[in-house]
């Protein structure tokens, strides 16, 4: 009894079954070879084959004859082949996708299918398993029965959809035909159905067929409660770190293999990685949806990129996952198209001068032409294969176990292509790519098992009868592990109780049941967190039960160790071998912010890539101000009108040009549009007494030079203009905050624009002025005085200080406020190490 007694709570449950299964058989005197025991999963087989072998060894009989443990899916696999024909549910999603398209099309509702296709599929899943168990000829009377149940009991008109779904689905279960089917007829002595915590349907018809040649039999939680240890964590990340370490703690302490139940899949992935970082060899039994796998985000990336209207970004993205697609080509082009701005793929046969190889854009252009075409779903699945082929990504699927899911998910393989050839209707791209994402979205990718697994990923369900040395479970919180669990699917409490499906209260039941069997580890560590995303969370009942019972917090199972303060000083680089050839306004002002940032972005020449496949904003309003303009003072020179009304019309023609010039989306450019009525009429105005005082347009979009030194300083002036005295006038457009160009004026020695554009004209007598033009106020000019003087202290300052930059003087990283909010090396400089310094933490947690 001592010896029985320092068993697993697993072990001892699995003697008394082996027990019974024994003295059943020799009641009936049947030989151990013709007894099949059938077993809820089929994790539990070397278990169970473990259990009989310590039967034979207590009884002294050494090596002996074995029943037959299986699962009903093994042992189907064993008597005959299934071959389905026609509507049969496979539970494959590829074809069963395409079979409920077929249904709703055949039903009248071909419109929608292509949304409801998915919601019938997951519907005639749920009832499958009760079908399944209705024996072959049975069926479809059955069938008829539950769908006149369905149609009496009724939902309304509210509900019409989803009683029509639901009748849909019962139709196409109830007259599939189910690998299972050949159970029915099979041939044993003796069959031990072993129940699990859910009541298996196909079991108890087979008991009731079978009779006195079946027998029930379940694995009762045997045990007092082990030792439990409970903690509460911050939030996800903390949870994750927690429950990491508490593997490791089990793991040193000899308890393997630890069950790591997966309650909680964000968190569980997460746990997974730091105990892959740790060397711990892991078996995941639950896997994770298909499309969140790395090869299911390639395919789909090439899928996307194939889109007549793909964005950018998304062809660049693919292409540099594209193995047969030259780097140094690709870099270059995609420098190119940011610099232009071409934010659709299609733009890019109007962009002229594109760099990059001529070869790199005509073999992508092949590969998308080739995914366009409307054509029948094998040749799809052709066109598919082909394209992966040519871009280097099919021998990366095929060496990736995630990547050979995916492929037989999709059936990608040649000799699959004919399971579609019965589907002959001409599909489109948008149809092909939904399909594909669906197929991806229903399927399970589960890794490749380890040869020893230190720990196991299952879900609580499948704690039931295995000896682990552990059990850690995180995810408790009154989200994830609720008492009263949602049902999955569209069934309404009276529809399931009429198709046999299990109720909310039989589920809650079965959690529970888990639930005990869990507490009955020799070891279990259960965690939660106690807030997400800003909102706190409760534990579980379960949890909550348990802390009304007296048993406290466990201590912090993470290992603090020691950090010290590494101080990050202030960068200051000298680079007076990294001299500018030519310096421009924004240059020079880099300098005069941050001599770091003039460091970086111009000396060194490092640019951040500019984002394409965002919204339009103010600068984006202010470029196109700015080409309008241009065109509208250069055809007024011409037109010379002054008719208020048909400068309007000037004006209105310009920004239709400069949409059109700037590739500027209606659709996008519409809140600036709803503007543009008063800012044109507020220009006018401010033309109109501008003209008055005796000024008159000169140039547009001016580029100058001035070589100063070694140093040749160039600028864009955005207009010049000629005052009645013949001075030259610098006008620069600002649509920024009438406060901000009030403070450009207001320093006038700190303001480097207007007088750098200045020191790039000849003349000796100058005026200068800010033009802002805002969206919502009237357009107003901001005069900047004694421009000549400021320009001279300018010319002098750009002197003197590439003078200092080549002699070695250095380039702190001074910046503050807002020149350091909006800096592309911010990064470089590592400020936020500097003002952290007095923060850092002298200790800090280690999983």
């Amino acid at each position: 009894m001592d010896d029985i007694a320092k068993k697993h709570p697993a072990e001892q449950s699995w003697d008394r079954v082996m027990a019974s299964v024994r003295h059943a058989m020799l009641q009936r005197t049947v030989h151990p070879a013709r007894v099949v025991v059938l077993l809820p999963y089929v994790q539990l087989i070397p278990v169970a084959r473990r259990a009989w072998a310590r039967l034979a060894s207590t009884l002294g009989v050494g090596a002996c004859f074995m029943p037959r443990f299986e699962t009903s899916m093994n042992w189907t696999r064993s008597l005959r082949g299934f071959v389905p024909t026609g509507d049969d549910l496979r539970m494959d999603p590829a074809r069963d996708l395409l079979t409920a398209a077929s249904l709703l099309q055949r039903s009248g509702l071909d419109a929608g299918r292509a949304a409801l296709a998915a919601t019938l599929m997951e519907s005639a899943w749920s009832i499958s398993r009760v079908a399944a168990a209705v024996p072959p000829e049975q069926r479809s009377a059955w069938g008829a029965e539950r769908a006149m149940a369905l149609a009496a009991y009724g939902e309304g008109p509210a509900l019409e959809l989803e009683a029509w779904l639901g009748q849909t689905a019962l139709a196409w279960a109830a007259n599939s035909a189910y690998r299972s089917d050949c159970l029915f007829s099979a041939q044993a002595d003796l069959l031990v159905l072993m129940q699990g915590l859910h009541v298996e349907p196909l079991h108890q018809t087979l008991h009731t067929l079978w009779g006195d040649r079946a027998l029930l039999m379940a694995l009762e939680p045997a045990g007092e409660p082990g030792l439990l240890a409970l903690q509460q964590a911050l939030d996800m990340e903390d949870e994750a770190e927690r429950a990491a370490a508490c593997v490791l703690n089990h793991l040193s302490s000899g308890r393997s293999p630890v069950a790591l139940v997966a309650q909680d899949r964000l968190v569980t992935r997460r746990i997974r990685a730091l105990l892959g970082d740790a060397g711990v060899a892991v078996r995941d039994e639950t896997g994770w949806t298909l499309s969140t796998t790395r090869a299911a985000a390639s395919v789909m990336g090439l899928l996307r990129a194939a889109a007549w209207d793909a964005p950018t970004d998304v062809v660049l993205d693919w292409a540099k996952n594209a193995p047969a697609l030259d780097a140094g080509s690709l870099a270059q082009l995609e420098t190119s198209l940011r610099r232009r701005g071409v934010r659709e793929w299609r733009q890019l046969a109007l962009v002229d001068g594109t760099d990059g190889d001529d070869r790199t854009t005509q073999r992508i252009a092949e590969m998308r032409e080739g995914l366009r075409a409307a054509r029948p779903l094998a040749l799809w699945l052709e066109a598919l294969r082909l394209a992966l082929q040519a871009s280097g990504q099919w021998p990366l699927l095929l060496g990736d176990a995630a990547g050979q899911a995916v492929v037989d998910a999709l059936h990608l393989h040649r000799d699959t292509g004919d399971d579609f050839s019965g589907f002959t209707q001409r599909i489109g791209q948008s149809v092909f790519v939904g399909w594909v994402g669906q197929v991806l979205e229903a399927g399970n990718f589960q890794p490749p098992h380890p040869e020893h697994a230190q720990v196991l990923i299952l879900p609580l369900s499948q704690l039931l009868g295995r000896d682990v040395g552990a059990v850690v479970l995180p995810g408790c919180d009154e989200q994830r592990l609720s008492a009263s669990p949602e049902l999955p699917g569209l069934w309404t409490p009276a529809q399931r109780l009429l198709l046999g499906l299990p109720s909310r209260d039989q589920v809650a039941a079965e959690l529970r049941a888990a639930w005990r069997y869990a507490l009955v580890s020799p070891y279990i560590d259960v965690l939660w967190r106690a807030s997400e995303g800003g909102e706190r969370l409760m534990p579980s009942t379960f949890v909550q039960e348990l802390l009304q019972g007296g048993i406290a917090h466990a201590p912090d199972a993470r290992i603090l160790r020691a950090l010290h303060p590494r101080p990050c000083n202030m960068p200051q680089p000298s680079a007076a071998d990294l001299p500018l050839a030519q310096l421009s306004p924004s240059a020079y002002e880099d300098l005069r912010l941050c001599p770091y940032r003039f460091f970086a972005l111009r000396q060194l020449g490092l640019q951040e890539s500019d984002e394409l496949d965002t919204g339009l904003g103010k600068r984006d309003f202010g470029n196109w101000l700015h080409v309008l303009l241009r065109h509208f003072h250069e055809t007024l020179a011409v037109a010379q009108t002054p008719d208020m009304e048909a400068r309007a019309l000037l004006l209105d023609g310009a920004a239709a040009t400069a949409t059109e010039a700037l590739g500027l989306a209606e659709n996008e450019f519409l809140p600036f549009a709803a503007s543009w009525p008063r800012v044109r009429t507020a220009y006018l105005s401010w033309l109109a007494q501008h003209e008055a005082g005796g000024a008159s347009f000169v140039h547009a979009e001016a580029s100058k030079q001035l070589r100063l030194g070694a140093v040749l300083l160039t600028g864009r002036i955005d207009r010049i203009d000629r005052l009645a005295d013949g001075t030259t006038l610098v006008i620069d457009y600002k649509t920024e905050a009438r406060s901000k160009t009030t403070e450009r004026i207001k320093h006038a020695t700190e303001d480097t624009q207007l007088a750098f554009y200045a020191a790039l004209l000849e003349d000796d007598t100058l005026a200068a002025q800010y033009v802002n033009i805002g969206e919502t106020e009237a357009t107003r000019a901001y005069p900047q005085k004694q421009i000549v003087a400021l320009r001279d202290q300018l010319v002098q300052g750009v002197q003197d200080d590439m003078a200092r930059i080549a002699e070695g003087a250095a380039l702190p990283a001074i910046g503050e406020g807002l020149a350091c909010d909006y800096c592309a090396a911010r990064g470089l400089c590592r400020k936020d190490f500097w003002d952290a310094l007095s923060e850092v933490a002298p200790m800090a947690a280690d999983v």
